[in-house]
């Protein structure tokens, strides 16, 4: 079994510590929790044993959050780091991100806020791959883009690539324009995500900046995430790396599994750890309404929507097999619906 992964949080007042400590011990992740109310305590700790993720105020008496962070990039480097604050002063997110934070977080005030605060430190804590972009090393630039716009964020978003600079701005969540090259808007955005590795730096707004993209940004990432997904599809007789990887390319979307309605119930999936216990619901499930459906008498049933407390599940069922699709729980019931008929669509071809 695999350690389970360990966060620091550094706050000086404990009933912020114990707040914490309590909303993060329930990650779906289960991670190890340990806190501190000083920033050389917190030192020792992170030299003691081996961390994943800290998490840090920067208003602290004594060693503040800044001089934490100098001294953390310097001895650990590859730890990630999560800047949470009550603090709105965009010059303290700006020198923050120049000392090579991860992610920069006001303190979660309302339910929603909550959410979105737990679904960022889930996203953080996944294992690491191949490339990303320097900063948030397994992270692709819509994982980048979705926090920042997860997190209600106004800021400019500097991209340095092999392919070129670009500029993204994003205002209350929302992108507003991009630019790349001679590109502008839609254009500009999705030419900087076709880009696997790069660099990025995050800095205060410059608003005002005309607006040339109008859609929300949910609309923007699947949109995009669709074209990208049209354009590395594979030439005619060549497989994708995995049948259903282009489905799980969505925003939102954690994991993608099928399974075979008769025995033996043969399961693909890209994503999911525990496939056989979540494919053996699937099929329970889709059996169960199926036979409401016959003693109803209605239509034929085309997916389920299930949100739970740490995702959202939907199941697909056709006649060849079912699918399930786990989304972020931060994911809004329209978008997932959206992502549905996406889904459901390339699934059928």
């Amino acid at each position: 079994m695999a350690a389970r992964q360990k966060i620091l949080i550094l706050d000086d007042e404990q009933d912020i510590l114990e707040i914490y400590q309590e909303i993060l011990a329930r990650l779906p992740s289960q991670p190890e929790i340990h806190t501190s109310d000083s920033g050389s305590q917190a030192i020792a700790l992170l030299g003691s044993e081996p961390f994943h993720l800290l998490l840090v105020d920067l208003r602290m008496p004594q060693m503040d959050g800044f001089q934490v962070l100098a001294i953390v990039r310097r001895k650990f480097p590859g730890l990630r780091v999560v800047v949470m604050t009550a603090a709105t002063d965009e010059e303290l997110r700006a020198r923050a991100y120049a000392l090579g934070i991860d992610l920069y977080l006001e303190k979660p005030k309302t339910g929603k806020e909550i959410v979105n605060f737990v679904d960022c430190i889930e996203s953080m804590l996944e294992k690491e791959g191949s490339g990303g972009f320097r900063g948030m090393q397994s992270k692709t630039l819509i994982d980048i883009i979705q926090l920042e716009c997860l997190t209600q964020n106004s800021a400019v978003l500097k991209i340095a690539s092999p392919e070129g600079e670009g500029t993204i701005w994003i205002h209350q969540g929302d992108v507003i324009d991009a630019t790349s090259g001679d590109r502008t808007g839609k254009e500009a955005f999705l030419d900087m995500l076709r880009r696997k590795t790069g660099s990025f730096e995050i800095l205060p707004s410059d608003l005002p900046r005309p607006r040339t993209i109008f859609c929300s940004s949910e609309s923007l990432l699947m949109e995009s995430a669709q074209a990208l997904d049209e354009a590395d599809s594979p030439p005619p007789g060549q497989q994708d790396s995995h049948p259903l990887a282009p489905l799980a390319r969505h925003p939102g979307v954690q994991f993608v599994l099928s399974v075979d309605p008769t025995p033996p119930h043969t399961v693909n999936h890209t994503g999911v750890e525990n496939s056989q216990l979540l494919a053996n619901w699937i099929t329970e499930t889709a059996n169960a309404f199926a036979n409401l459906e016959t003693s109803l008498h209605t239509g034929p049933l085309e997916h389920i929507e299930a949100l739970g407390t740490h995702r959202h599940l939907a199941v697909l069922t056709r006649n060849h097999a079912h699918l399930g699709v786990g989304f972020t729980r931060s994911a809004t019931l329209p978008d997932l619906r959206e992502t549905i008929q996406l889904i459901s669509k390339q699934w059928a071809s």
